[in-house]
């Protein structure tokens, strides 16, 4: 992949109409507990309620218009193909999502609402792959990968820029790690802004490919245990672990009682939601995982889509 921060900055142009320019807060209650500055980007916040609107707007108005008029299509456990459903509606041509089955309902209503055409499958990535190939060999729609594509990746790495452009004085940055391109995003933005900058991410421990392939020097695929963290299931991608390997500083673990006391603890002191896959990134700092004693340090609060009818303490 050929990404730079001028790439990054053309996508942020692009989609400037299309999204939020969302605030970054802070808490003194954490602050303190935590002996840091902590900096929230609060993509909770975004569109479709989730940093995956930056992405998905990028890729779809990059498209040229006979392209587009093919549609777009993709398989997503929600975020990214309610993303996709609302860019493109607003562009006007149709899409096509592939979610498991076993999708949270308020996902599944997200990318409904948008006017996409749902077509459900077992929950596994062969089954997804496979049914999104059918979708686009019958209705010759372009796939829109949510990580394995470079329009995405530039789009997410706007969240990072708007965080630096904010708070320029930020020692180190972190986001969660699923296929990986909000981290390769934020990496080369924020590396490209701030040479000296630490980059981190964080990952359920359920769902460790990205850490060990990080540790290893080579691409790990693990089979995935159930995690709450439903955004983060998915193993990294190819073109992502290269830049990764070249841009991001560690990639660390939490566990699964970790994540929900972290997005507990961002609901009770800052008065925002949370999903589970937002507050990995907390826990890791809550837990200890990440030195940030007297550090300024920004968070990327990838999405706030919860079920309100089975919240992960009650």
């Amino acid at each position: 992949m050929s990404l730079d921060l001028a790439a990054i900055r053309g996508a942020h142009e692009r989609i400037r109409p299309y999204i939020h320019r969302t605030p970054v807060l802070t808490s003194s209650r954490l602050d303190a507990a935590r002996g840091a500055s902590l900096f929230f980007k609060c993509e909770n916040l975004q569109k479709i309620g989730a940093f995956k609107a930056r992405g998905a707007t990028n890729a779809v108005f990059a498209l040229d218009d006979a392209t587009a008029r093919r549609g777009v299509a993709a398989d997503s456990s929600g975020n990214h193909g309610a993303a996709l459903a609302r860019a493109a509606k607003l562009r006007g041509i149709p899409a096509y999502v592939v979610m498991p089955s076993n999708s949270a309902k308020v996902k599944i209503r997200a990318v409904k609402s948008y006017g996409a055409e749902i077509m459900f499958c077992e929950p596994t990535e062969a089954a997804r792959e496979s049914a999104c190939a059918d979708v686009i060999a019958k209705t010759g729609a372009t796939l829109i990968h949510s990580f394995e594509n470079e329009d995405v990746i530039a789009g997410q790495g706007t969240a990072a820029v708007e965080l630096l452009e904010d708070i320029p004085e930020v020692d180190l940055v972190m986001c969660p790690i699923g296929g990986g391109g909000l981290l390769c995003g934020t990496a080369i933005a924020a590396k490209s802004m701030r040479p000296r900058i630490k980059v981190i991410a964080a990952e359920p421990i359920n769902a460790d490919d990205a850490a060990q392939s990080f540790r290893a020097g080579r691409l790990i695929h693990t089979p995935k245990k159930f995690t709450i963290a439903d955004g983060l299931r998915t193993n990294i991608g190819e073109p992502n672990f290269a830049i990764i390997q070249r841009y991001v500083d560690d990639i660390v673990t939490v566990s699964e009682e970790a994540i929900v006391s972290a997005m507990r603890t961002i609901w009770e002191a800052m008065k925002i939601i949370v999903e589970p896959s937002a507050a990995v990134p907390y826990a890791a700092v809550a837990k200890g995982k990440i030195d940030i004693g007297g550090k300024r340090a920004g968070i990327i609060l990838t999405g706030g889509n919860v079920d309100l009818d089975a919240l992960p303490w009650m």
